[in-house]
């Protein structure tokens, strides 16, 4: 997909309370960018790291910078965790994940008392996806998730193994951000309790899916799918 435009450089200064970085632009303004990613961002919001700014369009909005790539080592990284869905939906809807293709693609599907990412249906089938934003490694090249201890994560493991259980094929789909990845584990440094969940559910006939993206400062795309280790 299309990432905003126009973008502007910067380098990071510091990324605080979550939602705020500073960053300096080349003529050595310090701008406030808004932070669209709630997790720890580990590996990623480090200061003297490269970074692309965009705009805000509202003129009421009280921050006016966007943080949306951040450059680590070779690859640019996408952290803007509400663009996650739009890039996996785009290749949903035109078959690039494999297995995944030829459904109806219905997003926020709503099951019990809790929402799942997509619903993809056709006349044979219902199949339940969750995807979760990866940009932590482990080592030189293993995707990791979670980068800090996720509750809501967890649920959502066991939400896709009992609809597994009620007859919906379920899929947990790590969308991996870093280019330099050739395989996913979990974090159980991170999350234990994650890691331990995550295997008990694929037991169970939860499907795990791991793709990592192409990305660059016009577009962020699906590109590979990479194994997952457990």
């Amino acid at each position: 997909m299309k990432l905003p435009a126009p973008l502007f450089a910067g380098v990071l200064v510091k990324r605080y309370k979550r939602f705020f970085a500073d960053v300096a632009l080349p003529d050595g303004t310090i701008v406030t960018a808004h932070t669209p990613n709630t997790g720890s961002m580990k590996q990623c919001a480090v200061p003297g790291h490269p970074v692309l700014i965009s705009p805000a369009n509202d003129p009421k909005r009280k921050l006016k910078y966007t943080l949306e790539l951040i450059r680590v080592g070779d690859y640019w990284v996408d952290t803007h965790t509400q663009r996650t869905n739009r890039v996996v939906e785009e290749a949903l809807r035109h078959g690039l994940i494999a297995g995944l293709s030829g459904y109806t693609v219905i997003p926020e599907f709503k099951i019990g008392s809790s929402r799942i990412d997509f619903l993809l249906e056709n006349d044979d089938e219902k199949v339940l996806v969750e995807v979760k934003n990866v940009t932590l490694i482990d080592g030189e090249s293993t995707a990791s998730f979670p980068d800090a201890v996720t509750t809501r994560g967890q649920k959502h493991l066991r939400e896709l193994l009992e609809a597994r259980q009620q007859g919906y094929r379920s899929v947990i789909f790590f969308l991996v951000q870093r280019g330099e990845t050739t395989d996913f584990s979990p974090a159980d440094d991170i999350d234990p309790e994650y890691g331990r969940l995550l295997r008990e559910v694929v037991a169970g006939g939860v499907e795990a899916l791991a793709y990592k993206t192409q990305v660059t400062p016009e577009t962020n795309r699906v590109h590979q799918q990479i194994p997952v280790v457990l």
